[in-house]
């Protein structure tokens, strides 16, 4: 038999203060093939590696157990410490008495008996396990980012800059992303276009990125170091080659339709160029609403005027075929629908807008100029209202979550707006101030010090209109009495949103959400720009609402995560996976369905496992009716033996 060792970790008191850990190594001592039995304070300290590899060395043992914290956590650290002193990594296992075991009970009486219960089942599976080598498999050497805000054009130009091929794709007719919308940024208040065009300049221009814009990914196949992607090209109907950029084509458009740069708040030709500083400089024909293309009528005025003939109507969507090694996803956040806010009149009266409306509402280059104007009769505002928390921190009615960058923006709002109506007055609505950042603090306090800012700590109850004004009814609960504002501008600060279309990526990409349907990271604190799935990572609003400096460092973050796998030659993959056992296989395909990972395919009227595709989940095993596929190191033998230890059998 083979002789087993077992390492008890007290965990300070995560395991020791509910459960005996001297009685379970005095248990697990008689256990048959138990060949050494020790505990230790903290097993994952140098210390507590040294006591495991000497043990191997002096007790000759063929495989350990160690009882400790989540294997989720401290595998790799004892397959490791095994992999030192001469065993085989995969003979080493981790029996979970932490999470599984002390964390969820009080009585040490009943959790004593379940972790001695939890480890012997443990050194029954790591008794029968083989010694396996970790897979290998090349890597592809380019990378794909999703999305081309701030987020995605740092995170490419990161990678870029290190030496690899980056294709930066983004569904819109420009990169920029929100950020482009936006006219100063918080605390500095530094023009936003100035520090976010050079970024969109570089990117566009760098010799290592292929940009992709008006493009979407339609389909991902194969794995970490190996995608294979599909990305749609939907064509614009302007050749970028030919076009000089005269504007001759938008004066002849008859066709005018809300601007969705300027929220609606402009509108725009059927032909256009989302912004002056767009990426890349290049008209798009709108097919939606283009007479031409809907062939509602006979149009072809601009294609009339066009003289360099730069107008195609006969452009067609394509398919182009890339192969990647790491994708990142960075695609950003929506504002909440402004239609969901009924109570607080958007949609009914026109003086009621969401902050991405104010923010271009105060760009030099926005709908105004510059200027604050009713947007009902473009009259200069002198009492404006802003509302935080429109749709955040509202679990009964809308999202339960904090948006995080609001009281920011909305402090800054107030600022702008006094430095360009100076003898007009801005009350903010809150629930509290959250300006947890770096010179966060001083600036909400500068907003009320210097610019005369009135904050009222309540929520809004009512808005209607009366006499022009936009009556606003509210509570001040510090000075306990009720408000009532005659406002001639109400600025919703609207929660922030996962973007229109992220779920569909993410079932594309077999990514997790989060509740809020936000991108899920595969673990909080320790893995937060990582997915669930290996090669994919998460950069920016796409994860949780983030302000500008939050998504640039977790874009380097992730840039740097997939640089490491960029650099190698060759990556390893646990060879815990499904194996065919060709003779019992009857090829029925039942395995084929349920495999999350499609890491099963028919072939020769059997199966067979795509082993780097392969996670070990062990969901074939369990389907399959003759017992034709098992996972390496977890076979239903060993499982059969782990259920009698834990019976008591």
């Amino acid at each position: 038999m083979k002789r087993t060792g077992v390492f008890i970790c007290h965990c300070g008191v995560n395991i020791a203060g509910t459960v005996d850990v001297k009685k379970v190594v005095e248990e697990l001592a008689k256990e048959p093939g138990v060949a050494h039995s020790e505990d230790y304070v903290y097993m994952c300290s140098d210390p507590g590696q040294n006591l495991i590899e000497q043990a191997i060395k002096e007790k000759k043992l063929d495989n350990i157990v160690v009882a400790c914290c989540s294997p989720n956590l401290h595998e790799t650290t004892f397959r490791n410490t095994a992999k030192r002193a001469g065993l085989n990594a995969f003979t080493c296992e981790i029996a979970n008495i932490r999470e599984q075991c002390s964390w969820v009970h009080k009585d040490k009486a009943k959790a004593t008996p379940k972790a001695i219960k939890i480890t012997k089942s443990t050194v029954k599976r790591a008794q029968k396990n083989e010694a396996l080598e970790p897979l290998s498999v090349p890597v592809t050497r380019k990378a794909l980012v999703i999305g081309a805000g701030i987020a995605g054009i740092q995170s490419a130009l990161d990678m870029a800059n290190t030496g690899f091929e980056v294709i930066l794709v983004e569904r819109s007719p420009s990169i920029g992303g929100h950020m482009s919308q936006l006219s100063e940024t918080f605390p500095t208040l530094d023009c936003s276009q100035c520090i976010l065009t050079p970024r969109m300049v570089e990117a566009s221009k760098h010799p290592k990125i292929k940009l992709m814009t008006y493009s979407e990914v339609q389909e991902v196949t194969g794995y970490v170091g190996n995608f294979k992607v599909k990305i749609l090209r939907k064509p614009t109907y302007v050749d970028a080659s030919k076009c000089n950029l005269c504007d001759e084509c938008t004066k002849v458009c008859p066709v005018v339709v809300p601007n969705e740069f300027d929220l609606g708040l402009t509108g725009r030709r059927a032909i256009y160029i989302p912004f002056p500083q767009a990426i890349p400089a290049s008209y798009t024909l709108d097919d939606k609403n283009c007479p031409e293309l809907s062939q509602i009528i006979a149009c072809g005025k601009c294609a009339d005027v066009c003289k360099v003939k730069a107008i195609d109507y006969d452009q067609k969507p394509q398919i182009i075929e890339e192969e990647v090694g790491v994708i990142v996803v960075a695609t950003g956040f929506d504002l909440y629908d402004k239609e969901m806010m009924a109570e607080y009149g958007y949609g009914k009266y026109a003086d009621v807008i969401d902050g991405l409306q104010f923010e271009r509402m105060l760009s030099a280059s926005g709908p105004t100029k510059g200027k604050v104007l009713r947007p009902s009769d473009h009259k200069e505002p002198k009492e404006v209202v802003f509302i935080q928390c429109s749709g955040s921190r509202d679990p009964e009615q809308h999202y339960a979550y904090c948006s995080k960058i609001c009281c920011m923006y909305t402090a800054k709002h107030a600022m702008l707006y006094k430095h360009h109506v100076h003898d007009g007055q801005a009350y903010i609505f809150y629930i509290d101030i959250r300006s947890g950042g770096k010179g966060y603090e001083e600036f909400v306090q500068r907003a009320v010090e210097e610019d005369g800012v009135i904050y009222l700590r309540g929520k809004v109850s009512r808005i209607f209109e009366e006499k022009g004004k936009i009556k606003v009814w509210g509570v001040d609960t510090l000075a306990g009495k009720s408000v009532e504002i005659d406002a001639d501008l109400v600025v919703l600060a609207q929660a922030m949103r996962p973007s229109k279309g992220a779920g569909e990526l993410a079932k594309k990409l077999k990514l997790g959400l989060d509740k809020d349907g936000f991108l899920a990271e595969a673990h909080p604190k320790l893995r937060p720009v990582e997915s669930v799935t290996a090669g994919m990572f998460l950069a920016g609003a796409a994860q949780a609402p983030k302000d500008i400096p939050d998504a640039a460092g977790q874009a380097s973050g992730a840039a740097a995560k997939a640089i490491m796998i960029l650099s190698q030659e060759r990556l390893f993959h646990a060879p815990t996976v499904a194996k065919v056992v060709k003779n019992l296989c009857t090829g029925c395909g039942m395995c084929v369905v349920v495999c999350p990972y499609d890491a099963i395919a028919p072939k020769d009227g059997k199966v067979e496992v795509n082993e780097v595709l392969c996670e070990g989940c062990g969901t074939c095993t369990a389907t399959c009716l003759r017992s034709a596929i098992q996972v390496k190191n977890l076979s239903q033998h060993q499982v059969h033996e782990m259920i009698r230890a834990c019976l008591g059998g």
